[in-house]
């Protein structure tokens, strides 16, 4: 079983300006990741658009990786958006066959309506009866469409079953990471924050790294903080800073900004979105300086890491 820790960057989808998926661009951007020096993909989540995905394209997509990844890395995917359990089982089904390391499972869709455990237990246990018991899982508390955080006794639940390797925690809470990282103590279950603000202070309670949109801006960065920040904390303070104030622009129109930020790095031939149709650079003033700003200050503080 692999481990699932570190940099896991939330893969963004690129698609041609015609509304197809760019496979060209997907690989141009699987290596971009890799030369940052991640530690896993996230294939086929939110970031990746996966609500406005057919199943078809999901799979596909999730394949890809694998392919391209050719197991330097491990990769791990969702993409079940289904509400309907059987319908669920058959989405979590179809991705499990892809290759990939670990399978991802929604909080929300085990849970759709939020009427508590019970619901949350009896979807969950379905669900683990139907997959593959060999198959390594994971929780992401996808905010969309609503965002349903476990609750300390379902977290338990899952970290003492075995089954769950990696859980994206997006309470944007540090106290509820440190409980969960007490709470998942001699379990199998790596607890990774999504939140940048409380990225370096989560890095240092234990989170096993981090998983946030702004992987898909300097992933290198977060890298270096993870795996060597310890080792140089006032640096580390001083480019948690950096890193938590360039996240902010994840307000201004993401996930189409982030294709903006790599069409002008020239991994991306279209900055087409199928959840975003808005001209962001128009609709947010400033946004095009902003995005040039983070890709200025992100090879400042590559410099001055290398240099350490």
């Amino acid at each position: 079983m692999k481990k699932i820790e570190g940099i896991v960057p939330v893969m963004l989808t690129p698609f041609t300006a015609d509304n197809q998926v760019d496979y060209p661009g997907l690989e141009r951007l699987i290596n971009w990741y890799l030369a940052e020096g991640v530690d896993a993909l996230f294939a086929v989540c939110q970031s990746s658009e996966m609500q406005f995905l057919s199943l078809e394209e999901r799979v596909a997509l999730a394949k890809f990786v694998v392919e391209k990844v050719q197991g330097r890395v491990p990769v791990i995917a969702s993409g079940h958006i289904s509400d309907d359990l059987a319908q669920q089982t058959a989405e979590l089904q179809a991705m499990a066959n892809t290759g990939i390391d670990a399978l991802v499972l929604v909080t929300n869709h085990l849970d759709p309506k939020n009427e508590g455990s019970a619901t949350f237990y009896a979807h969950l246990n379905h669900l683990l009866e139907a997959l593959p018991d060999t198959m390594p899982l994971g929780l992401y508390e996808c905010p969309a469409p609503y965002r349903r955080l476990l609750s300390d006794e379902e977290f338990s639940f899952c970290a003492n079953s075995g089954r769950f390797v990696v859980l994206k925690d997006v309470s944007c809470d540090l106290p509820t990471v440190q409980r969960r990282v007490q709470l998942a103590e001699g379990t199998p279950l790596a607890v990774i924050n999504a939140n940048a603000a409380i990225a370096w202070p989560a890095m240092q309670a234990g989170s096993k790294g981090f998983s946030g949109v702004f992987t898909n801006f300097h992933p290198g960065l977060y890298h270096w903080l993870y795996h060597q920040g310890a080792q140089q904390a006032e640096k580390a303070h001083e480019l948690s800073l950096f890193l938590s104030l360039s996240a902010v622009t994840e307000t201004l129109g993401y996930p189409k900004n982030a294709k903006i930020y790599h069409q002008r790095l020239g991994t991306f031939a279209s900055e087409h979105c199928r959840v975003n149709k808005d001209n962001v650079l128009e609709k947010f003033w400033g946004l095009g300086v902003l995005l040039d700003q983070i890709r200025d200050g992100s090879q400042i503080w590559q410099q001055r890491i290398e240099n350490l």
